[in-house]
C-alpha cells in the first residue's frame, strides 16, 4: 500500500498542476467585484441561464474535471478502488484554499453531482454501480439531478404519484412527472424516487438512476419570477430502465431518499471557487459606502447584525462540512445550515432593500443597484428548496432536540 504524500508534498502536487494549466488571480481582479464602479455588478440567484454561455463553459468545465481526475485531484477523500485518493479531509481543504488562487472554471453545474447523487451511490449503491458512475462523475464525463419533487409532493414528499412497474422480463416503466429539478436540462443521469407498490407510507418507495436522454424522457424549464429559469419540470412517459439501475433493495427508496437530502441540505450555502461572493462582508460594506449611509446608525446596526449572521453560518456550515469530508454521514442536524441560508438571504433582501430604496427595483443604469433585485426576488425561494422551514424546523425538534411530535 503506497503512503500518502504529506499535507506538504500535496499542497507542491496540486500547485504545480493548478500553475501548469490555469493562470493565477490578479490582486486588482479579486477586488474588482468589490471596488465600486468596476467589473460586473451582477448578483445572481435565480436567474435564467444563458444557453449560449452555458454551450460555451460546460466543456470547460467537464475539461477541468476531467484534468483534475487524470492528475489524481478529481476526488481526494474518495476510496481508492472507485478512483479516490484515500486522503483525509484535511487535504481537500487544502486543495480548496490553493484553487481559489487560479482562474478555474469551477464546479458550480456539478453541485448536485458531487454533493448529493454521488455520495448516495457511495452509500446505497451496488458494486456495479459504483464501479460505474462514480469515477465518471468525479472525472465530468456524467452529470445528474435529482428527481424528488412533484406538484403534490413537494415538502411530503412520501405521498409522490409518479410510479415504476416492473415489467414481465424484469425492467421497470416509469410514468409520471417531476417538477423544481435544478440542472435537468444538463444531466446525464437522474435519480429518481418512485412508488413502486401497495405498501405503507415510506415502505412503498424505490430509488432508481435514470438516464435523462432514454426514450419518454420530457424536460421543460419553469419560469421563477426573478425571469430565471434554473428549475425544470421533467415527465415520464412509459420510460424504461434497467433493474440493474436500482438504487438499494426495492422498498428502500425512502432511505435512500434521506441520504441524498441530508447532503442537499449539507451542500446548499457551500462556498463554490471563484466568483464574487453575494454575502461578502467588503462588498456589502461598499455598498453602504456608496449610497452615503456609512454613518447612519440604524444602517451601522443593521450591517453588523447582518454580518454576525452570515459569520455565525459559515463557522456552523464548514465544522459540518468538515465532518463530512472527514466521512461522516450527515444527520438531521445539517437541516441547520438549510435553515440558515434561507434565513440569511432574507436577511440580506431586507438590508439591501433598505439601504438601496426605490433603486433595487428601478433600474436607473447606476452601477451595483438594480442588480441587486434579483436577491429580494429569489430570496423566498430558499425558504422551499431542500425541504421547507417548517418541515426541517420540525425534523430539528424531534430527531435532534428529542421534543414530542406536535399532535
Amino acid at each position: 500500500m503506497t503512503e500518502p504524500p504529506s499535507i506538504e508534498e500535496f499542497v507542491e502536487e496540486a500547485e504545480s498542476y493548478l500553475a501548469a494549466h490555469y493562470p493565477r488571480v490578479r490582486r486588482d481582479e479579486q477586488r474588482a467585484g468589490f471596488v465600486w464602479g468596476e467589473g460586473s455588478d451582477e448578483v445572481k440567484v435565480f436567474q435564467q441561464p444563458d444557453p449560449k454561455v452555458e454551450a460555451e463553459e460546460l466543456p470547460k468545465i467537464r475539461a477541468w474535471r476531467k484534468g483534475l481526475w487524470e492528475a489524481g485531484l478529481g476526488w481526494l477523500t474518495g476510496p481508492p478502488e472507485y478512483g479516490g485518493r484515500g486522503l483525509p479531509g484535511s487535504y481537500q481543504q487544502a486543495f480548496e484554499r490553493i484553487v481559489r488562487e487560479y482562474q478555474v472554471p469551477g464546479d458550480s453545474p456539478l453541485t448536485i453531482s458531487l454533493g448529493m447523487i454521488a455520495p448516495t451511490i457511495l452509500r446505497h449503491g451496488s458494486e456495479d454501480q459504483k464501479r460505474h458512475y462514480l469515477p465518471k462523475m468525479y472525472s465530468g464525463e456524467l452529470i445528474a439531478c435529482q428527481l424528488f419533487s412533484e406538484r403534490g409532493a413537494g415538502s411530503d414528499l412520501a405521498s409522490l404519484s409518479t410510479q415504476a412497474v416492473r415489467t414481465d422480463d424484469g425492467e421497470w416503466r416509469i410514468t409520471g412527472q417531476k417538477v423544481w429539478t435544478g440542472g435537468a436540462h444538463l444531466a446525464d443521469i437522474g435519480e429518481i424516487i418512485c412508488s413502486t407498490a401497495e405498501r405503507p407510507r415510506h415502505r412503498n418507495l424505490t430509488a432508481f438512476l435514470l438516464d435523462m436522454r432514454a426514450s419518454g424522457v420530457s424536460v421543460r424549464p419553469l419560469r421563477q419570477m426573478t425571469g430565471g429559469a434554473t428549475f425544470n419540470e421533467v415527465l415520464f412517459d412509459d420510460v424504461p430502465v434497467p433493474d440493474s439501475a436500482r438504487l438499494d433493495e426495492e422498498g428502500k427508496g425512502w432511505q435512500v431518499a434521506l441520504t441524498t437530502l441530508a447532503h442537499e441540505r449539507d451542500s446548499m450555502g457551500a462556498s463554490q471557487f471563484g466568483g464574487v461572493g453575494i454575502m461578502s462582508t467588503e462588498r456589502l460594506g461598499e455598498l453602504v459606502r456608496q449610497t452615503g449611509k456609512a454613518q447612519d446608525p440604524a444602517v451601522r446596526r443593521a450591517f453588523g447584525e447582518l454580518m454576525v449572521a452570515l459569520r455565525a453560518a459559515r463557522y456552523t456550515q464548514q465544522v459540518m462540512g468538515a465532518r463530512a469530508k472527514a466521512g461522516d454521514t450527515p444527520g438531521p442536524e445539517v437541516a441547520l445550515n438549510k435553515i440558515a441560508l434561507a434565513a440569511n438571504f432574507a436577511h440580506l433582501a431586507r438590508f439591501v432593500a433598505d439601504v438601496l430604496g426605490p433603486k433595487i427595483v428601478a433600474d436607473t443604469e447606476e452601477w451595483g443597484t438594480f442588480a441587486w433585485n434579483s436577491v429580494v426576488l429569489g430570496a423566498p425561494g430558499y425558504r422551499l428548496g431542500g425541504g421547507t422551514d417548517e418541515i426541517l424546523k420540525n425534523m430539528i425538534a424531534q430527531r435532534v432536540l428529542g421534543l414530542p411530535r406536535a399532535e
